[in-house]
């Protein structure tokens, strides 16, 4: 017979109520159900005079247990069980240990004392999920620490240490030693004071200033554009303020029920499974063995390399940064050690780890220097012809076993594999830039790269604060296939009467950090302009060449921000975008030239065209096994190129908000209209469509 959720002991008069509900003791209806009990049960016992709540096992009740979200409800609900704690006869002290958080937390406010181990870590981060907290925490939270406060670690979502939460008063004291002894004793401690029950309800919410609120959401304006959970979040503090308890708890409750059946929560629940599903590789078991990395070698310490070469050094790991010149090395490194200096000033990190992380980064011109790296990732220059010199060298100079990676962005990696005789050990870790603050890695496993490479990849990109994906060979590989399907019709469109401006408004709008043509001007348009003239794009695609106002605004030396001027004018040091007549002319002139009449184009038309192709090419994507799962296209989307998360994820949008055959249709319809094979809906969208079917059922 399995033991109950909610374990009931004695020590004493002190009762004990330990959830058990592994492995991080979720608010599942039989705890919820067990608490119920106990309370009551102990409550009603003559010979228990306190009562102590603990978590089993590795922490205090973590939270909700998330898919039972939008379900019908068993067992007792949170806020009655809240509700029965606040009301017994018995004083009820909470002991905190691991991360109460959510749901778990709101539980430890529902008791009359709260008391924590030192390395707790407390918050209440519903916000991540779409969502606010749902069982009195929006109205208690402010009751303890001041409604700005409260505000703050809400939206934020952040996790508390136990220090600050004592000096907020959320809990009333620090344990020293074992947590249950402490609670025990404390539980005595408040009997023998004959203390009184503390409800935290009973509180008046602190206002620290008549515009702490309005302060506070001009403070969150652009960071939560797009969202819904932080400014319902804010009007459930506002209730807390200004309403009793009881009617406050009734606007939280509206409002929570108001974000659970939104498409952004949807989105968001969707996302925090998806997230820890891409990691996850179908093919290679997770008790694969897997290579022991203890130190890593980077070769090129440019942006890009000195980057992951911090990503390195940041958990730990010692790595040698190799470059070939020493004025490059030098430059290297001074840009890594400003980085942390400025990381310090700013309160991220202290002085010592700075020269602590420093320590850990070895700069070297000599390729002897990785003969003992357990992993080496080359960033150089983006050609074929340096990245075969390199990955020969490799093959001469690295230990058997080692990983050998390349951070390609698109290029062939069974191609590099094949300068290599251990084309079983080379896989691509596609870092994104720039690579000491982007979470996404685009891992690129080749024909020939081994499951235990895979595994070691997947599980070194966490160990280095990466969110990984997995994703197979081919041109831009998933992120940039799909991204160039976007830039091909904001191109035309250019040329068909749209401007600048507003193709990036419709794109801002959508809940992208910016539009196409602010993102060109800010990476530098003379990146893609070499690229062009490299692969002799107009001879060599059989589509309509994409690059003619971007080429004609490149010969200008327009190359972006960096020169004041691009798509936009910018006032340097101001990079504010400015629209500029000058660039209009070059538009105007390359349509006239193009035979091409200029017509008003619509901010749905924008949207269809710069969105529907990427989700057709992530069909291809899908149908071709570049990528395992359309979650995989989600995350990768969500965390390398700005894809709002209350949106879910191009194919997840696709899937529940705009709808497979609407997508299938407007494709015909912009193929019939245009002529362009382009267009031609993917033979994975046909199929899912007839079949009544989504990109999640594949």
């Amino acid at each position: 017979m399995s033991e109950p959720a909610v374990i009931r002991s004695t020590q004493g008069e002190i009762g004990v109520l330990t959830v058990n509900n592994p492995p991080v003791n979720a608010l599942s209806a039989a705890v919820r159900t067990g608490l119920d009990e106990g309370v009551k049960a102990f409550g009603a016992d003559p010979a228990i005079k306190a009562i102590v709540l603990i978590g089993g096992g590795r922490t205090f009740i973590a939270g909700a247990d998330i898919r039972e979200f939008g379900k019908p409800r068993a067992g007792t609900d949170l806020n009655e069980v809240i509700r029965i704690m606040e009301t017994s006869p018995k004083i009820i002290v909470a002991a905190l240990h691991g991360t109460p958080l959510g749901g778990g937390l709101e539980t430890a406010l529902g008791a009359h004392y709260r008391i924590s181990a030192p390395t707790t870590r407390l918050g209440l981060p519903e916000v991540h999920l779409g969502l606010l907290p749902g069982a009195g925490g929006t109205q208690r939270l402010p009751r303890l620490t001041g409604a700005a406060y409260a505000l703050e670690a809400m939206v934020s979502g952040r996790h508390i240490p136990a220090k600050e939460a004592a000096s907020k008063g959320i809990v009333d004291r620090i344990a020293e030693g074992d947590l249950l002894q402490s609670a025990v004793a404390y539980a005595r401690e408040l009997v023998a004071q004959k203390a009184p029950l503390k409800r935290v309800r009973d509180q008046q919410v602190k206002l620290e200033s008549p515009t702490a609120i309005a302060d506070f959401e001009r403070s969150i304006a652009r960071k939560a554009r797009g969202f819904k959970a932080p400014w319902h979040i804010v009007k459930t503090v506002q209730a807390a303020v200004e309403l009793p308890f009881d009617q406050g708890l009734a606007r939280e409750r509206e409002l929570f029920q108001e974000l659970l059946t939104s498409s952004e929560s949807a989105a968001q629940r969707f996302y925090f499974f998806a997230e820890r599903e891409a990691a996850k590789v179908k093919d290679v078991p997770s008790d694969t063995p897997q290579r022991e990395i203890k130190t890593a070698g980077i070769i090129g310490a440019g942006t890009m390399g000195g980057g992951i070469a911090m990503n390195f050094a940041n958990a730990g790991i010692p790595v040698t940064v190799l470059e070939v010149k020493q004025d490059a090395l030098d430059r290297g490194l001074k840009t890594i050690r400003t980085n942390y200096e400025n990381t310090a000033k700013r309160g991220g990190m202290k002085a010592e780890d700075v020269e602590k992380r420093m320590a850990l980064i070895k700069p070297t011109m000599d390729y002897n220097d990785l003969k003992d790296a357990d992993v080496i990732i080359e960033a150089v220059f983006e050609t074929m012809e340096v990245k075969e010199g390199v990955f020969k060298k490799l093959d001469e100079v690295a230990k058997p076993g080692a990983i050998l990676a390349t951070n390609t962005s698109g290029l062939d990696v069974n191609q590099i594999a094949s300068y290599t005789k251990r084309p079983g050990d080379v896989i691509g870790m596609h870092f994104f830039s720039p690579a000491n603050v982007m979470k996404l890695l685009e891992n690129v496993r080749g024909k020939a790269t081994s499951k235990d490479v895979i595994a070691s990849v997947m599980t070194l990109s966490k160990r280095i604060g990466k969110i990984p994906t997995l994703v197979g060979v081919c041109e831009g590989f998933v992120g940039n296939r799909m991204l160039r399907q976007r830039g091909v019709q904001s191109a035309y469109m250019l040329e068909e009467g749209a401007l600048p401006q507003q193709i990036d408004k419709v794109i801002f709008d959508f809940g992208f950090p910016m539009g196409p043509f602010q993102m060109s001007d800010l990476a530098g348009n003379d990146v893609g302009w070499r690229i062009r003239q490299g692969k002799k794009e107009k001879e060599q695609r059989n589509v309509r060449y994409t690059g003619y106002v971007a080429d004609a605004i490149c010969e200008l030396g327009r190359f972006g921000q960096k020169t004041g001027s691009g798509y936009y004018k910018y006032n340097l040091p101001d990079r504010t975008p400015i629209p500029d007549p000058e660039v209009e002319k070059i538009i105007e002139e390359n349509s006239k030239r193009l035979g091409i009449t200029r017509r008003a184009i619509s901010d749905q038309e924008i949207l269809e065209r710069t969105l529907y192709p990427m989700v057709n090419e992530g069909a291809k994507i899908l149908e071709e096994g570049m990528a395992q799962r359309a979650l995989d296209i989600d995350v990768i989307w969500v965390n390398g190129y700005g894809w709002p998360v209350y949106r879910g994820g191009p194919m997840w949008w696709a899937d529940n908000v705009v709808g497979l055959k609407t997508i299938h249709d407007a494709l015909l319809k912009y193929k019939e209209m245009s002529g362009d094979p382009f267009w031609e809906p993917a033979p994975l969208l046909k199929r899912l469509v007839a079949e009544g079917k989504k990109f999640s059922d594949v």
